[in-house]
């Protein structure tokens, strides 16, 4: 069983889905690649945020829950979420921020520079001056030049009460190594290319997050395909983390568990990724159904918000 190839992708929650699609396509300068609907939800959309094909290790995804009340970061939860970027990218990224009126610091950790901001429901977002690694699939026609591009992850940061059984499941059961700490941040990285950190804040008895708008709900972590993943499933429980059986997400294939300290993993196949229903031509422009769902799209099409692309094609 080969060491767990980085993030796959990051599943957050939004209240607003007209707002969320313009942030991170206009000012974070993803590509809009999927909008399909929760599979164990139908009655809202699901959106996928990436690079111009949707590479693993670029997705972020949305549940646009209206109305859904607004999250509190606390322990047992992402409380970060970390890009990539070139080094000379940092002062780029700070004008950027500053010309859509988004307040932003800079700080040095682990001897990178990390700008700091929040999208507009106030999760974090981080962008870390890496070593040069190009975006895995530019896209074009994006706000942002190639050059200042956001690369892929970096990594999350997740709030623990005690460091010590999710480090377990990181090097015993995902392969990852112990590489630094400062403080109360102790980090561990993966074998993989692209989102390979996990940074764990301890506070100990620091109140438990809350999930809502503006939240991580779920961190997914990259296996090859179906027979690695099943791997991953008997060496979890064999470990004993009440790993679900596999889920059918279309796009990948999925198992779910709790980190000791509480935070939602999965681990999912890279295959057989966004090209699966639509060309890379028109990614995103279509709600897309899985073959169980499609009977109901008019019903489904009457429940989802009417959202707009002009601002993204």
């Amino acid at each position: 069983m080969n060491k767990i190839q980085g993030i796959h992708h990051i599943t957050c929650m939004t209240a607003n889905p007209q707002q969320n699609l313009d942030f991170y396509t206009q000012v974070l300068g993803q590509r809009f690649v999927k909008r399909t609907v929760n599979f164990d939800d139908p009655s809202t959309y699901h959106f996928y945020y990436g690079d111009n094909v949707g590479s693993p290790g670029t997705i972020m995804t949305f549940f646009p829950w209206a109305h859904i009340a607004k999250g509190r970061r606390g322990n047992g939860e992402t409380l970060a979420i970390a890009y990539a970027i070139h080094p000379n990218s940092v002062n780029w990224w700070q004008k950027w921020l500053i010309k859509h009126n988004i307040e932003h610091s800079l700080e040095t950790r682990f001897n990178q520079q990390v700008v700091l901001f929040a999208d507009p429901e106030e999760m974090v977002i981080e962008l870390v001056a890496n070593v040069d690694q190009p975006v895995p699939a530019h896209w074009e026609n994006g706000p942002i030049p190639a050059e200042h591009a956001l690369q892929a992850f970096h990594g999350v940061t997740l709030g623990v009460d005690d460091a010590m059984p999710t480090a377990a499941l990181l090097v015993g059961s995902f392969g990852y190594e112990l590489v630094g700490q400062e403080g109360n941040r102790v980090r561990y990285q993966g074998a993989g290319g692209f989102g390979q950190f996990i940074d764990l804040l301890v506070r100990p008895g620091h109140p438990r997050g809350r999930l809502g708008a503006g939240s991580v709900h779920h961190v997914a972590f990259r296996t090859v395909d179906d027979s690695e993943q099943l791997e991953y499933l008997n060496a979890l429980h064999a470990a004993g983390y009440p790993a679900t059986n596999v889920k059918d997400r279309q796009y990948f294939h999925s198992i779910y568990f709790r980190e000791p300290n509480g935070t939602l993993f999965e681990v999912a196949t890279d295959a057989p990724g966004f090209l699966y229903d639509e060309p890379v031509e028109s990614l995103g422009s279509e709600l897309k159904l899985p073959p169980w769902l499609e009977q109901h799209r008019e019903k489904i099409e009457s429940m989802v918000p009417t959202i707009h692309l002009d601002s993204y094609a």
